[in-house]
């Protein structure tokens, strides 16, 4: 048995080529939370219903903290609302648990889904995976890691 467990293991811990399915129990966000944002500059453009913060961007909404060098907000149409968050220059988002990184990301306020592209890193404690492509779901925490998955697991608790 115990070689059955270190043969799955160790096939974890190489690179997989498809998708991998986990849960994302502590990156959660409430899309319906107010949404504070922080940053060197704006620029609104009315004609487009965008705003372009750019410089040290810090984003809160709930528990979730989103940083990153610029920050494009995107208002719907219908309520004047914020609709999309497209963030890029190195993102990072945080929770109590968990903080991913990538070079970019999106995230759709209308359907709480954050997608992350570029050299993703998620970690978890001591865990990591890393990937091309993360798409969460931050209402129910489940998430999607797609393109060159990696992960490594210590036998040893280290």
């Amino acid at each position: 048995m115990k070689h059955i467990i270190t043969a799955c293991l160790v096939a974890l811990a190489t690179p997989l080529a498809a998708q991998t399915n986990i849960d994302l129990g502590g990156l959660r966000a409430d899309p319906a939370a107010p949404v504070e944002i922080t940053a060197d500059s704006l620029n609104v453009d009315q004609a487009s219903g965008t705003a372009i913060f750019e410089g040290n961007v810090l984003i809160g909404q709930g528990d979730l903290r989103i940083s990153a060098g610029r920050v494009q907000v995107v208002y719907s149409d219908e309520t004047g609302d914020i609709a999309q968050l497209e963030a890029s220059d190195g993102v990072t988002f945080i929770t109590e648990t968990e903080a991913a990184e990538a070079e970019n990301a999106s995230y759709d306020l209308s359907d709480g889904t954050l997608t992350l592209n570029g050299d993703v890193l998620l970690t978890q404690g001591a865990s990591a995976l890393s990937a091309d492509q993360m798409i969460v779901n931050l209402e129910s925490g489940n998430a999607q890691m797609t393109g060159r998955v990696r992960t490594t697991f210590s036998q040893d608790g280290n």
